[in-house]
C-alpha cells in the first residue's frame, strides 16, 4: 500500500494552506517535539479586519525556557480564548457563515481549558479537519521514537510510520537532504502552495497568508472550492 506522510510543527488556527497537506495525505504527524520557537506560528495566527491583517496570539511562558520543546510549551493564563472569541465576533459577525462556524468554534473557546498550547492546536485542527470532513490520520511526534539528524529523524518517522511517500512544505528545502530519503527508498514530494483563487472576503484587499477560519466564515461549506485537496 502506497501511504504518504506529511509531518509539520502544530500551528494555531492555521491557515488554508496547512489543512491541504493534511488533507493530501495519509498521514499527519504533528512534529511537537521541536524546539519552541518565538513570534512564530505556533502561537498566533493572522484575521481580517477593518484596519487591515490583526495578530491573534496565544500568551505563553517561555521566559528563561530558551530549549523548550513545542510540546512543553504552557499556555499563559485563560483570558486570551474569551479575548480571541470577542475580537472574532467583532470582525466576522457580518461573514455569511458565522453562525454556522459559530455553532462548534465557540464552544472551543469559551468551553475548554486548555494547558498547552501543543493540546489547544491539535484541538482546533481536528475540529476544523472535521468541518472539512478530512478523514486523515494525525498523530504526534512523541507517538514514535526520534532519531538524531533533522533528515534522518524525518525518514525515520516516515519509516516507523509505514510510509512510502514524504510531502513536505517548500520551506524545508533549505534544509532537507534528498539523498537520506532516496536511500530509504522513500518518495520525497514538495506541496506546492501557489495559485489559490481569491475567495469573497471581508475588509478590503484580498490576503491568502490569515487564519483559515476566515475562508470558513465567509464561505462555509464551499470553502473546498477555494482548496485544492479537500473535496
Amino acid at each position: 500500500m502506497h501511504k504518504k506522510i506529511a509531518i509539520l510543527q502544530s500551528n494555531y488556527i492555521p491557515w488554508k494552506g496547512y489543512f491541504d497537506l493534511i488533507a493530501a495525505v495519509d498521514e499527519f504527524i504533528l512534529y511537537d517535539d521541536m524546539q519552541y520557537t518565538r513570534r512564530d506560528w505556533r502561537n498566533r495566527n493572522q484575521i481580517k479586519t477593518p484596519q487591515g491583517v490583526q495578530w491573534l496570539t496565544v500568551p505563553v511562558l517561555v521566559k528563561g525556557k530558551y530549549h523548550q520543546k513545542i510540546r512543553e510549551t504552557v499556555i499563559d493564563g485563560a483570558d486570551w480564548a474569551n479575548a480571541h472569541w470577542k475580537t472574532l465576533v467583532q470582525n466576522y459577525r457580518q461573514a455569511p457563515h458565522f453562525s454556522e462556524i459559530a455553532s462548534w468554534l465557540e464552544p472551543l473557546y469559551l468551553e475548554q481549558d486548555f494547558t498547552h498550547i501543543s493540546q489547544l492546536n491539535r484541538r482546533f485542527i481536528e475540529a476544523i479537519c472535521n468541518y472539512l470532513a478530512i478523514n486523515t490520520i494525525i498523530t504526534s511526534s512523541s507517538d514514535y521514537i526520534l532519531q538524531e539528524g533533522k533528515t534522518e529523524r524525518l525518514a525515520d518517522l516516515c519509516l516507523q510510520a509505514g510510509g512510502s511517500e514524504y510531502i513536505s512544505g517548500p520551506a524545508a528545502k533549505d534544509y532537507v537532504d534528498e539523498k537520506v530519503f532516496s536511500d530509504l527508498g522513500i518518495k520525497l514530494t514538495w506541496f506546492d502552495y501557489a495559485g489559490y483563487p481569491a475567495y469573497p472576503q471581508l475588509w478590503g484587499e484580498f490576503s491568502h497568508g490569515v487564519t483559515i477560519l476566515d475562508l470558513l466564515f465567509n464561505c462555509g461549506s464551499a470553502s473546498p472550492r477555494y482548496m485544492r485537496y479537500v473535496a
